[in-house]
């Protein structure tokens, strides 16, 4: 019955991706930043979709009792109606942006299905706004207003203006990282994917596999590239190990043929232990054409292609990196137990649609162990990842340990248990 009333609602919410999804780019406010696809295979499915009513349509569930969200403030901001006994959450997505609205409907269907097959005492309330960060307070103010719980906003400045707002005053999930250097509010959570969290993640594994050894870490010129680089070197030097960066000269996608064969000279004299990549899987087939396979190497989500029956991708076998179980792991439980969107096979080429439409899955989950669990630390083994949340002086923090994945030619990243 779950997954019958899911189909309707998932195709509505995503089948508007279908049109720009492919092989454009996200814009990189949302912090992804960078190429990719939608959705694994679907399992067969031979029953008609029933649409599903939108949430303020549903019959109420309700708690025995109201819920105390934040019982360190008095409970006052953030205490259900005691009429209502439902824990309020409101999503608050770009969804009038006309460039990022194709984003925003992936995380809302994701937290719908999660807020379907968990809606117990769960009242959702979907807040729109446009992609200006005047447009995203406007509608943070009336969230707060109405909501014990604000999931949201999703682009990187509407974080930041709300973050700077002096108005975070309930329990507020950021899905990205505003990429600001001042103190987040007390109540705020980031629970959005980050390739620089992803990418001293690698270093660690690289460092277990590795011991003492010298990186070659390559890049490119564009802002994510930059950070991933960044992060990686800060990890890599903190664990006591040296590097050398290399910034390759990219241009429409492809990396330069001179600057290659001027690499591949430089390795032929000082050859490093291991590669760790900030490149997409595009780049990264360029470079291990020209350089070869047999050095180890490591990269980041950005670098999974996907699954294609029947397709080969030799130049990537063995690369070793980071991604959400919802991508590599596709038997893992809790990834089993949620649909996939309808007509999945239409979003092979939407790696980054198919991670955020995952990431709103996990975010209604913490959302809900907030409100179940007020105050409390707890972990979940997610979609995106194993989820660790604690308060720390009064500020929570999460942790996301992705699953390790290793590339294996003719069947794609499959993931890997290692010695961490």
């Amino acid at each position: 019955m779950l997954i019958k009333n899911l189909k309707g609602l998932i195709a509505t919410s995503v089948l508007g991706l279908m049109a720009g999804c492919g092989s454009t780019p996200l814009p990189p406010d949302l912090g992804c930043g960078v190429p990719g696809g939608l959705c694994a295979p679907a399992l067969p499915n031979t029953s008609a979709p029933r649409p599903v009513p939108p949430p303020e349509q549903r019959p109420s569930d309700t708690v025995t009792s109201p819920v105390e969200l934040y019982p360190g403030n008095g409970g006052s901001a953030a205490r259900p109606a005691a009429n209502s006994g439902m824990a309020r959450i409101a999503l608050l997505l770009p969804l009038q942006s006309g460039s990022l609205v194709q984003a925003a409907e992936a995380v809302r269907a994701g937290f719908l299905a999660g807020h379907e097959r968990d809606r117990v005492g769960i009242e959702v309330n979907v807040i729109p706004s446009g992609d200006t960060p005047e447009s995203t307070l406007a509608a943070y103010a009336r969230a707060v207003e109405q909501n014990d719980i604000i999931v949201g906003p999703l682009a990187r400045p509407a974080v930041a203006a709300v973050a700077a707002s002096n108005g975070v005053t309930k329990p507020t999930l950021a899905l990205t990282h505003p990429q600001v250097d001042l103190p987040l509010p007390r109540q705020m959570l980031v629970v959005g994917l980050s390739l620089e969290d992803e990418a001293r993640q690698v270093a660690d594994w690289a460092a277990s596999e590795h011991p003492g050894g010298r990186a070659l870490v390559l890049g490119g010129s564009a802002a994510w590239q930059q950070r991933v680089v960044g992060a990686f070197a800060a990890r890599w030097s903190r664990l006591g190990h040296n590097n050398a960066t290399v910034e390759l000269p990219v241009l429409d996608g492809y990396v330069d043929g001179n600057a290659l064969a001027e690499l591949r000279s430089r390795l032929e004299i000082d050859r490093p232990q291991l590669v760790f990549a900030a490149l997409d899987a595009g780049q990264l087939r360029q470079v291990r054409s020209a350089l070869g396979t047999s050095l180890p190497t490591y990269g980041v989500s950005v670098a999974n292609p996907g699954r294609t029956p029947g397709a080969s991708v030799p130049e990537l076998d063995g690369v070793r990196l980071l991604d959400v179980p919802w991508t590599v792991q596709p038997d893992h439980p809790q990834v089993m137990m949620y649909p996939r969107p309808v007509d999945a096979q239409s979003f092979d080429n939407s790696l980054d649609m198919q991670r955020l439409y995952a990431l709103g899955i996990d975010a209604f989950r913490v959302a809900r162990e907030l409100a179940q669990r007020p105050g409390a630390d707890f972990e979940l083994d997610g979609v995106t990842g194993r989820l660790t949340v604690r308060m720390n002086n009064g500020a929570w923090t999460l942790r996301r340990d992705e699953a390790a994945a290793v590339y294996r030619d003719g069947i794609g990243f499959e993931a890997v248990t290692t010695a961490q």
